[in-house]
């Protein structure tokens, strides 16, 4: 009978969680900043899955393994809720819907040469975007700030990644600096931990367009890579433009679709796979690229209590987090620089933050869709 009643919570389980990741993959448009920015509002504020502070460990977790972050928090998420059934679920609910549209950008483009005007919708949905990013990490950093130091590191880490530093620097970086706070406030006490991390290599390929070697290109692109989506395009620029596997427009007309699209940045692959081999290389790109999270996921998730036993890891965990907060928020001000130009996009987004923080029942969806109304209705003025 218990039994019975473990498999029931399991499939209602995967159900809801199939839902919720469908509808983010569907929504989630804005990057990885906004898309851990809905999972917070959905996972934490709305359902209770968990608490603050352990979403803020898993945002952290995903900073310390290749790939892109936000899938893998999907894949976190899901792991906790329904264990490998979950991660593989709620990993590929949220992937799909971007791949879908990402395919049918890449026939269209195949078929006649160019992407559709979506230019006007972008116009408000950015500005919305960044107002819903800036609110709902106002309210991590509050949970994240455990301490002074901390918050010096946080602004130091933010610094230095606007400044042009890796992110990736950065973020060990950091986490190291916390580990050695910590130790030098507790040079009385002992403390062990391990640092996890996973590194896959695979094999270089050079001249085929078969799609297993075009999987194996992307395999070992997701297995290798850190940082944002803009770190993904000078891989695919290395990898594939200098090779002659693909034109320079090709790749810009991929990073436009990578924008606009909802979902994952990394479903840009899709778009490239079927430049290079039409439906089967989109297949094989997109399993490429995104392979390696689930494997890297499954593998970090169950770790992620026993370093939080540990005081010096928890030290470390703790400032990964804070850090993680900056970095988002340094990409924040970034995205800013190239979008706040003008009154219109001022507006949109100082109406867009009043409403996220002051509303906070309110779905941050509607904030964007309704970004993307007044961005169009105000470029026609």
């Amino acid at each position: 009978m218990e039994k019975v009643k473990k498999q029931v919570t399991n499939r209602n389980s995967l159900s809801e969680i199939a839902k919720l990741f469908l509808k983010l993959g569907i929504i989630g448009f804005g990057g990885p900043a906004v898309h851990i920015a809905l999972m917070q509002e959905e996972v934490v504020r709305k359902r209770a899955w968990m608490t603050e502070e352990h979403f803020l460990d898993l945002m952290g977790a995903t900073n310390l393994i290749p790939g892109p972050n936000s899938t893998e928090m999907t894949m976190h998420i899901g792991h906790e809720q329904a264990g490998w059934r979950g991660l593989i679920v709620a990993g590929c609910c949220f992937i799909i819907p971007a791949v879908i549209i990402t395919a049918f950008f890449a026939w269209l483009y195949q078929q006649y040469g160019q992407l559709p005007q979506v230019q006007p919708f972008i116009y408000g949905i950015k500005p919305a975007i960044i107002a819903v990013v800036l609110s709902l990490m106002i309210g991590l950093g509050r949970k994240a700030l455990k301490n002074v130091e901390l918050g010096i590191i946080g602004i130091l880490a933010a610094v230095a990644v606007l400044a042009g530093f890796n992110e990736i620097y950065v973020l060990f970086g950091s986490g190291f600096l916390g580990m050695i706070m910590y130790l030098l406030k507790n040079s009385s006490k002992t403390a062990n931990g391990i640092f996890p991390f996973v590194l896959l290599q695979i094999s270089n390929t050079n001249t085929s367009l078969s799609d297993i070697k075009l999987f194996l290109t992307f395999l070992k692109i997701g297995s290798i890579l850190y940082g944002s989506g803009y770190v993904l395009f000078a891989f695919l620029d290395a990898e594939l433009v200098d090779k002659g596997l693909l034109t320079k427009q090709q790749l810009v007309d991929a990073i436009a679709v990578g924008q606009f699209t909802p979902g994952p940045v990394f479903s840009s692959a899709t778009f490239i796979g079927w430049q290079i081999g039409g439906a089967a290389g989109a297949v094989a790109a997109t399993i490429g690229i995104f392979l390696p999270s689930f494997l890297f996921v499954a593998l970090l998730n169950p770790m992620i209590p026993q370093l939080r036993k540990s005081k010096i890891m928890s030290a470390f965990l703790d400032t990964v987090n804070v850090v993680s907060i900056a970095i988002i928020l340094s990409v924040i001000v970034e995205i800013g620089k190239l979008t706040l130009l003008d009154w219109r996009t001022i507006l949109i987004a100082l109406f867009s933050f009043i409403v996220t923080f002051f509303y906070k029942r309110l779905n941050t969806a509607f904030v964007i869709l309704g970004g993307a109304v007044f961005g169009y209705i105000l470029s026609l003025i």
